[in-house]
């Protein structure tokens, strides 16, 4: 795998092609295989959720991993790691780049929250250590612990500092690492963390299947079961489909501007079609094979089957925060297996929060010429002030709203204006021959009619289905709901004040776009100047292996 180096950009570049997938993997895998996923598939059925699950994956999943991983090292020919650029070198059109501006949007904003939630696995982790949670037995004592962490305020468990420490240090690490550059800072990370996060993993996966019978004389094998076991019993239920294309979304980091950037610093000698699904198949791995054998077997034992999904259903997260707990508790070395579980969790945040902040790095370090440790520290300051607003106004639900529009409807808008630029725009023929070079397989032909006409339908009725059900009522807080459920008595303004700020971000990136053109004399109608055939920053005759 030839590579090249630019003396402007000498840390932009991937060591390996191991480093490679697995750091593209660190962004995949994350909360969501091991948190979101069993909470999902308990709430919606187990295994009716399952069947639209891999139906969203073949038809969605796989498609729109090989389409970001094309579009983003087409971007790299033009030396565009974000979407504005790479949306630009695809359409020529003045409206290109400012379609990209969600493409910088996303990271930044899911950045901001995500290094919160990935703050309380790193609390937790050392909670589970010192057994600070030791002694609350009951769902509703676990479920107090973990609110009096959320709310600022309710000190009835934890001090008012300690949230802000364990955030000041997740943000923090994560900025460094991103700092570092390339293959010394996020490849490295995932070379170390990866590994740990599958070595633990599978550590779990093995203890929870000899937990045994628990009081309701369930066994962990009834949690495969209800999971892998086809139901046909609710799959005329929307909300099923619904939820297992959000799912994929969310699980493949696909629509987040993320990979694309990734995938701009390889060079089109590179093989694309074979590492894409090789990063696909690790991060289904992570998520079904064991992600799947841990929180809702262990659920399933102790509470069984329907306490499992009443337990999914009370809470994005009380499955992995209240109930495994419960479960450590009730197990010999359980402080151990505990600081496992939440370590894997930490794990997996600080790989995909590293890669969320990278759009916005190369956006400025391409387009105003800015050193990487400055733009790195400038956005970990921006991410620690919004962060910090999805900490002091948790309880009224800023934070989900912030999930909601940015981290899930946002995903779906994203996915669908690139995949009908890339296959539409672009035309099918082109798109298919990009994704083609250098690679080491040959797609089946029939992904090639799925990704011209399959999968935009599909976008297209989410979008419209997500739209009508749940967008336009979010929006109104129609019965006083919104993203993140019922709305305190007075959190109105916090929701709308949550809704406001992501329209500015928007409002300064659209901004920061027609800057960056007008600076650099872009011609839309024109395109960019093709560099010399090799991703950013490697030097001349390196092999990627």
């Amino acid at each position: 795998m030839a590579t090249a180096e630019v003396k402007s950009n000498p840390n932009e570049a991937w060591g390996s092609r191991i480093g490679l997938i697995l750091a593209m993997a660190g962004n995949a895998v994350g909360l969501g295989n091991f948190l979101r996923f069993p909470g999902q598939a308990a709430a919606n059925g187990g295994g009716s959720f399952m069947i639209p699950y891999f139906i969203a994956f073949i038809l969605l999943g796989i498609p729109l991993m090989w389409i970001e991983w094309a579009i983003g090292r087409n971007g790299g020919r033009y030396r565009k790691g974000h979407l504005p650029g790479m949306f630009a070198a695809i359409w020529k059109h003045p409206a290109a780049k400012y379609l990209g501006a969600i493409g910088l949007l996303i990271p930044l904003v899911v950045l901001s929250y995500y290094t919160v939630l990935m703050s309380w696995t790193l609390a937790w982790t050392w909670f589970s250590i010192t057994g600070d949670y030791w002694g609350l037995t009951t769902q509703e004592q676990m479920s107090a612990y973990l609110t009096s962490y959320q709310v600022i305020g309710d000190g009835s468990s934890h001090d008012f500092w300690v949230p802000f420490l364990f955030f000041f240090l997740s943000l923090g690490s994560t900025i460094w690492i991103l700092s570092r550059g390339i293959e010394s800072g996020i490849e490295k990370l995932a070379k170390i963390g990866m590994p740990i996060l599958f070595l633990f993993a599978v550590i779990l996966a093995v203890r929870v299947m000899f937990l045994g019978s628990g009081e309701n004389g369930v066994s962990p094998v009834a949690g495969l079961q209800f999971i892998y076991q086809p139901d046909f019993s609710r799959m005329d239920d929307p909300k099923v489909w619904l939820a297992a294309a959000g799912q994929i979304f969310f699980t493949l980091s696909v629509g987040m501007g993320t990979l694309q950037t990734y995938a701009s610093y390889l060079s089109k000698k590179d093989d694309i079609a074979l590492s894409g699904i090789a990063t696909a198949s690790t991060n289904e791995t992570a998520e079904v094979v064991l992600g799947g054998s841990i929180a809702i077997p262990a659920a399933v034992a102790f509470f069984g089957v329907a306490g499992a999904m009443q337990v999914a259903q009370s809470g994005s997260f009380n499955l992995g925060f209240v109930s495994m707990p419960l479960v450590f508790q009730s197990m010999p070395f359980g402080q151990v297996f505990g600081a496992m579980w939440f370590g894997l969790l930490f794990f997996a945040g600080i790989t995909s929060s590293v890669a969320m902040a990278t759009p916005i790095v190369a956006f400025y370090r391409e387009e105003f010429g800015y050193k990487r440790e400055t733009v790195s520290w400038v956005v970990g300051l921006v991410a620690l002030c919004f962060g910090l607003l999805s900490i002091f106004w948790f309880e009224y639900g800023f934070l989900w709203e912030w999930d909601y529009w940015a981290g899930t409807f946002g995903l779906a808008v994203v996915a669908f204006i690139e995949v009908v630029l890339f296959m539409w725009v672009f035309k099918p023929e082109n798109a298919w021959h990009s994704i083609h070079q250098g690679a080491d397989i040959r797609i089946p032909s029939i992904y090639k009619f799925i990704m011209t006409y399959v999968t935009p339908l599909y976008l297209g009725i989410i979008l419209v289905w997500w739209g009508a059900t749940e967008a336009l009522p979010f929006l109104r807080l129609e019965g006083g709901k919104g993203a993140g459920g019922q709305i305190p008595e007075g959190g109105e303004i916090y929701v709308h004040a949550s809704r406001l700020l992501l329209l500015a971000i928007l409002a300064f990136f659209l901004v920061m776009i027609r800057i960056a053109w007008k600076r650099n004399g872009y011609d839309d109608r024109v395109g960019f100047r093709e560099v010399e055939d090799t991703p950013l920053g490697v030097a001349p005759g390196k092999e990627m292996v």
